[in-house]
């Protein structure tokens, strides 16, 4: 049997929206598994520059125990944030995502060069100026920072000495 170049081209055709249509069909049976928030890249030099900002004074002065700190401090907020549902693990991505892009950064942080090279008081002024923004977004991004460090640091045990705090009543632990 011989073939000309029209059945030939047909049957290409044919064969490829089959595969196109198997692909399709599969992807809705298995749609990829979502991606566990990282610290890639930029998320993780932002939260080097906001951490010691907002825990400040809670952070030891000794500078190697500091970075270390401030080092463990990242990885409980990334933690923290892998036990909130998947939508909010994707706000919390975008949030950093938008924070790390450079136009972004410099326009709604007022940091230029980098989360790396960015200044303390730059850091401060970014957050405290998000805190009382105008607008209710910025606002909540502020809180939503505030409270993954903050409550990523106060639930590590090994902080709560620094301010006193002796921990859960032991009555509630048995």
């Amino acid at each position: 049997m011989q073939l000309s170049r029209r059945s030939f081209l047909k049957i290409g055709a044919a064969g490829a929206m089959t595969l196109a249509a198997g692909g399709a069909l599969y992807r809705l049976a298995y749609p990829p598994a979502p991606q566990p928030f990282g610290l890639e890249g930029g998320a993780q030099a932002v939260l080097d520059a906001i951490i010691p900002v907002m825990l400040g004074p809670m952070l030891p002065d000794d500078a190697p125990t500091r970075a270390a700190t401030v080092q463990a401090a990242s990885l409980r907020v990334r933690d923290a944030v892998r036990g909130l549902p998947l939508a909010t693990q994707k706000e919390v991505q975008d949030l950093f995502g938008l924070l790390a892009l450079g136009p972004a950064r410099r326009l709604l942080a007022g940091v230029a060069g980098g989360w790396e090279h960015a200044d303390p008081r730059q850091v401060e002024a970014f957050l405290q100026s998000w805190r009382t923004h105008s607008l209710q977004t910025l606002q909540i991004a502020y809180h939503a920072l505030h409270d993954l460090i903050i409550g990523a640091w106060y639930a590590d045990p090994s902080t709560w000495e620094r301010i006193g705090y002796p921990g859960p009543l032991k009555e509630l632990l048995a």
